[in-house]
C-alpha cells in the first residue's frame, strides 16, 4: 500500500539524516577506503544492491536472501540453503574483489542497506552462542584460553586447555584491555558496527534495524524489484537475546567497566540512534 510505502520512506529518512548529522559531528577527517575495509560488503549485480553484513544481526538470513538474488534461479527459497552454506565465502561476492573503477562504480549507483541492533544486546548476543555453546570448539580454542589465561585468577588446566567456560565478566575484561586491539583487530562478531561498515564513508541509502527486520527487509526487496516470491525468512528463534536478558548479564559488571565498555560502544548509539540502556549504571 502507498500510504505504508511512504511512512517507511519517512522513517528511513530520518535513520539517514541521524546517521549524517552524527558522522559530521564526531568525523574530523575523511579517510579513503581500504580494500579490507570492504570485505563485508555483499555484492548483488543482478539487482544493484551492496549489502554491508554484521554478525548478530540477521546476517545468516541475509546473505540466504542474497545467494538467493544472485543464484540465477540456482536457489528459490532461502531457508533451503542450510546456515553453514550462507557462510562459505566462495558462495557471495564481496566489493574487496573487484577493481578501483568497479568498486567506485558500485558505491555511486547500487542501492547499500546494512542491519544495525542495539549494540549491548548484539554483545550479549555474540558472547553467549560463541562462549556459552558447546559446539563452538574453534572460539573456546582461539579466544576462551586466551581469554582465560589473561583475566581469571588461577584458572584450572582444564580451563587454560579448553577456554569453554569464559564467563561473561571475563570477555568484557578482554574487550577493554589494551592489549586486545594492540594485538589484532576484533573479531567481527563483536566489532563496532562503525567499525565493519564504515557508515561515515559509504552513505547507506537504507539502514535496517533488528528491531524492525521484517518491515526493512520487505522494503529492501521492494525497493530493488526483487522477484515478489523471495521472501525474507520470519524469525522463529525462541532462543534470541532480549533486552532483559541483557540486563541480567550486566548485572554484575560494575558500573566503571559499565561505562568503559559504554564507551568503546558508543558510536554505534550515537550513529544509529540507540538509547543508553536504562540497566546501565553510568555513575
Amino acid at each position: 500500500p502507498q500510504f505504508e510505502q511512504s511512512s517507511l520512506q519517512a522513517v528511513h529518512q530520518q535513520r539517514r539524516e541521524m546517521l549524517s548529522n552524527v558522522c559530521s559531528r564526531y568525523t574530523r577527517k575523511r579517510r579513503l577506503l581500504q580494500p579490507d575495509d570492504l570485505r563485508h560488503l555483499v555484492v548483488d549485480d543482478t539487482h544493484g544492491l551492496l549489502y554491508c553484513y554484521v554478525p548478530k544481526v540477521a546476517c545468516t538470513n541475509w546473505k540466504r536472501v542474497m545467494m538467493v538474488l544472485t543464484g540465477q534461479g540456482k536457489y528459490q527459497d532461502p531457508l533451503d540453503i542450510p546456515a553453514h552454506e550462507a557462510h562459505v565465502p566462495s558462495n557471495l561476492r564481496t566489493l574487496s574483489e573487484y577493481s578501483v573503477p568497479e568498486i567506485n562504480y558500485r558505491l555511486r549507483s547500487y542501492l547499500k542497506f546494512i542491519f544495525v541492533r542495539e549494540p549491548f544486546e548484539r554483545l550479549v548476543s555474540a558472547y553467549r552462542n560463541k562462549f556459552t555453546l558447546s559446539y563452538n570448539t574453534a572460539f573456546h580454542k582461539r579466544y576462551g584460553t586466551k581469554i582465560i589465561r589473561r583475566h581469571r585468577q588461577e584458572p584450572s588446566d582444564r580451563a587454560l586447555e579448553r577456554g569453554d567456560d569464559v564467563r561473561f565478566e571475563e570477555f568484557v575484561y578482554y574487550l577493554l584491555d589494551p592489549r586486545t586491539q594492540q594485538e589484532e583487530p576484533f573479531n567481527e562478531h563483536w566489532e563496532r558496527v562503525h567499525s565493519l561498515c564504515h557508515p561515515c564513508i559509504i552513505h547507506y541509502d537504507v539502514v535496517g534495524k533488528y528491531e524492525t527486520l521484517a518491515e526493512d527487509a520487505n522494503y529492501i526487496l521492494q525497493l530493488v524489484g526483487a522477484d515478489t516470491s523471495v521472501k525474507f525468512p520470519a524469525s522463529s528463534k525462541t532462543t534470541r537475546t532480549t533486552d532483559d536478558m541483557t540486563a541480567q548479564f550486566f548485572q554484575d559488571i560494575s558500573p566503571f567497566y559499565q561505562r568503559r565498555l559504554f564507551n568503546l560502544y558508543k558510536m554505534d548509539y550515537l550513529l544509529f540512534n540507540y538509547s543508553i540502556p536504562s540497566y546501565l549504571r553510568l555513575r
